[in-house]
C-alpha cells in the first residue's frame, strides 16, 4: 500500500470537492479522507495501490465542474489504518 498527502489550493471550498473527492476515491478503492484548510485549500490523503492513487491525482488537478483548481502538490504520508474515505 501507498500513502499520499495532496494539497489542493484555488477555489475548491464551497463546490462540492471533498464529496466528489471521496466518490472518486472509493471508486478506486482508496481510503483515506478530504478535509478543508484555514487558507482555503483543501488536504487529501489517499491510501492504497499506486495506479489508483495516480488516477486520484490526475482527477483532483480538474476536480468537480464548480472547482477552479490553481494547483495539486504531493508528498508521502503515513500509512494509517482507515476504513473507508471520511469528509472532515
Amino acid at each position: 500500500m501507498n500513502a499520499y498527502k495532496f494539497i489542493v489550493t484555488g477555489v475548491v471550498q464551497g463546490v462540492g470537492f471533498r464529496y466528489h473527492t471521496k466518490i472518486k476515491a472509493c471508486s478506486l478503492g482508496l481510503t483515506g479522507f478530504a478535509k478543508n484548510l484555514p487558507d482555503r485549500s483543501v488536504e487529501v490523503v489517499a491510501i492504497g495501490q499506486e495506479k489508483d492513487i495516480l488516477s486520484l491525482e490526475a482527477w483532483l488537478k480538474k476536480g468537480p465542474v464548480m472547482a477552479r483548481v490553481e494547483s495539486v502538490s504531493k508528498e508521502s504520508a503515513d500509512e494509517a489504518l482507515v476504513n473507508g474515505f471520511e469528509i472532515f
